[in-house]
């Protein structure tokens, strides 16, 4: 979600000399700018997708406690947060006093950038301590600045670990589990059709089975999104290092393929000429739309495209249809022995129709495809003068403007068009050879 994996550390040195006035400003520069990437790392936390849905989400069991630790954290975050401006704030105050740093200013300034000078709040230290980043720690304790940004590091770690989990685990699975939902509802349906009934077939009983483990599914991973998720085998620290864990839904999805399989084989065997009559009726409807398209494609072209010859589109084969129509009585009267012969008919002649009328389609577009072509030539041409320094030249620009017009009106003679776009080309080509000739005479 865009919120980076860790803060930068300052390369603090606990031991190091008193610094001088040079070393100051830049370790007061180098800690401004980590001060803005923190803050921005937090923002971001705090605006994160996932971190919206757990605190509107009611979780449960693993998450819930997850969470629970993790709100601690970001609440902690916070107050180390202030501490770690507050110190830098101090050190920006003593150093703006003098131009000229005294001795003891330069002591003072080193002690609080490398010493351990921040002291973490009584009540924010209980909720923070400990000897771990981002574990707890005692109440008072000190840290330097580079510590704090440690300990700030390993409580951001594992906040942004419990939201980028959860989030990850919410974005997959639910979609999944959805999609796999509507494709059993398909599959009950057209098991139905052909007598695939629980209590009555076999895959009838699996296939409520599968249902109801889906309807269970999607409610755990909404209510528990922690409980789906399988942290990297690589042993990476990365915040959201793992994967969703999908057996469950695979092993459903499965389930479900070896079902719409076996309904398939039904299908197949009684209801063979239905499929195939269903097929035909969606190669025509193709055939049909395409012919459509093309009929107000015609239209446009014959309004914006002048001295261009356009073909003529015919309407959908009312021949065809009618024998649809015949074949779908054929299979409700059982007529088996006429259906066939005229499905091998209709198979092959429905294939013909649809590219003849795509064909019909990709002849009426062409003159717009041609116009197009001439357009990005045009500009084409325009651009790579420009680059040489040509586009302004009065020929050149006389030519190009004759030619968008052409292009750009309508309605636009392609022939003329094409022709001034040619010239053009030529004046273009002949401007860059006088431009290469004078480059190699000088």
């Amino acid at each position: 979600m865009g919120v980076p994996g860790s803060f930068p550390g300052p390369a603090g040195r606990p031991d190091a000399p008193v610094l001088d006035r040079e070393e100051v400003d830049r370790a007061l520069a180098r800690l401004g700018a980590e001060y803005e990437a923190i803050e921005t790392s937090l923002l971001a936390l705090q605006d994160h997708a996932g971190r919206r849905l757990l605190e509107g989400a009611g979780v449960t069991g693993r998450t819930k406690e997850r969470w629970a630790e993790a709100e601690r954290s970001i609440t902690v975050l916070w107050a180390l947060f202030d501490a770690y401006t507050a110190a830098l704030e101090s050190a920006r105050e003593l150093r703006a006093r003098r131009r000229w740093p005294s001795p003891e200013d330069l002591a003072e300034l080193t002690e609080l950038l490398h010493g351990d000078g921040v002291t973490v709040p009584e009540a924010d230290a209980d909720a923070a301590g400990g000897d771990a980043p981002g574990s707890p720690a005692p109440a008072g304790e000190r840290f330097s600045l580079e510590g704090l940004v440690a300990r700030m590091n390993g409580l951001y770690a594992r906040s942004l670990d419990v939201i980028v989990a959860a989030d990850a685990v919410w974005s997959t699975l639910p979609a999944r589990i959805d999609l796999l939902s509507a494709e059993l509802q398909r599959t009950r349906s057209l098991a139905h059709s052909v007598g695939v009934r629980p209590g009555e077939h076999p895959a009838g009983d699996v296939l409520e089975r599968i249902t109801d483990e889906l309807v269970r599914l999607r409610a755990e991973v909404i209510a528990d999104p922690l409980a789906y998720w399988v942290s990297s085998s690589t042993g990476s620290s990365a915040p959201g290092g793992g994967r969703p864990d999908t057996g469950r839904y695979d092993r459903a999805a499965r389930a479900l393929e070896d079902i719409r399989r076996e309904v398939a084989a039904v299908l197949d065997v009684r209801q063979d000429a239905e499929r195939r009559l269903m097929q035909l009726r969606d190669v025509l409807s193709r055939a049909d739309r395409t012919l459509t398209e093309a009929r107000q494609a015609r239209g446009e072209v014959l309004a914006k495209i002048a001295a261009s010859e356009v073909p003529a589109v015919s309407g959908p084969s009312t021949a065809l249809h009618e024998q649809l129509a015949a074949a779908a009585d054929y299979r409700r009267r059982a007529q088996w022995h006429r259906l066939s012969p005229l499905l091998e008919s209709l198979e092959e002649r429905a294939e013909d129709e649809l590219l003849r009328a795509r064909e019909s389609l990709t002849a009426v577009t062409a003159p717009l495809a041609m116009r197009a072509e001439l357009r990005g030539r045009l500009d084409a041409y325009r651009a790579k003068l420009a680059r040489h320094g040509l586009a302004e030249d009065p020929l050149l620009t006389e030519r190009y403007d004759v030619g968008r017009r052409m292009l750009w009106s309508a309605p636009c003679d392609l022939r003329a068009a094409e022709q001034a776009v040619w010239r053009y080309q030529q004046a273009a080509a002949e401007a860059l050879a006088v431009q290469r000739e004078g480059g190699e005479d000088s």
